[in-house]
């Protein structure tokens, strides 16, 4: 089942299919490690939803909710 990042729950996995998104955000996710096919982990989220903490690569990595909304997962 495909979800977006942003929809993830506290402890969620899953396998990035796709990294939307235009110019810089793209490019951002992409320079972070955010790229098809890595396993990542929902870690945390701020008590209003933004921003959240991911684990990708073996780092922990946080993540604007509008960041988020551009990354397809595929989960576990």
């Amino acid at each position: 089942m495909k979800k977006l990042l942003s929809d993830f729950i506290i402890g969620e996995s899953g396998k990035i299919t796709a990294v939307n998104g235009e110019g810089k955000i793209r490019r951002r996710l992409f320079d972070m490690g955010v790229t098809p096919d890595a396993e990542l982990t929902l870690r945390k989220k701020a008590p209003l939803g933004d921003p959240i903490e991911i684990t990708v690569r073996g780092y922990e990595l946080t993540l604007r909710k509008t960041e988020a909304a551009c990354v397809e997962v595929e989960i576990k």
